[in-house]
């Protein structure tokens, strides 16, 4: 599987998983069952780190989400936002512009028009952030 479609199993799994209160395997274990897209061991690790994470997550899309509650950002959005702050936050081999990028794209797809902007902004918001940190801004 390339980088993309792992991500894309990644967010059906972390999407299904904000409506159980499974553990990450047992979600693993009906998607493996259900048998409606593909997943491989990437896609499983990446998944279980995302869920491990998410409420450190969480807190990064609550910190900067400046005109949403998180109660009130779409299930589909947030499950995108975990994903690309994980890699952003944890993955070295993914740079933030990509990490970002691909956010919107899977944002475009499952989402509705104003959530794009949404996840965009909030990602640029957190990307900024970081980056004056380093550069002691």
């Amino acid at each position: 599987m390339k980088r993309s479609e792992v991500r894309e199993a990644v967010f059906f799994l972390t999407f299904e998983k904000m409506f159980s209160d499974g553990t990450a395997d047992d979600i693993l274990d009906t998607a493996y069952e259900a048998d409606l897209f593909e997943i491989n061991e990437d896609a499983e690790n990446f998944f279980k780190a995302v869920d491990e994470k998410a409420e450190q997550l969480d807190e990064v899309i609550a910190k900067f989400s400046e005109k949403r509650q998180i109660s009130r950002i779409p299930k589909v959005s947030m499950s995108i936002l975990r994903i690309a702050l994980y890699e952003m936050m944890f993955d070295d081999t993914v740079p933030d512009n990509v990490a970002i990028s691909e956010a919107v794209i899977l944002t475009k797809k499952f989402a509705y028009e104003q959530d794009v902007q949404f996840v965009n902004g909030l990602l640029g918001a957190f990307f900024r952030s970081r980056k004056n940190e380093v550069s002691g801004d």
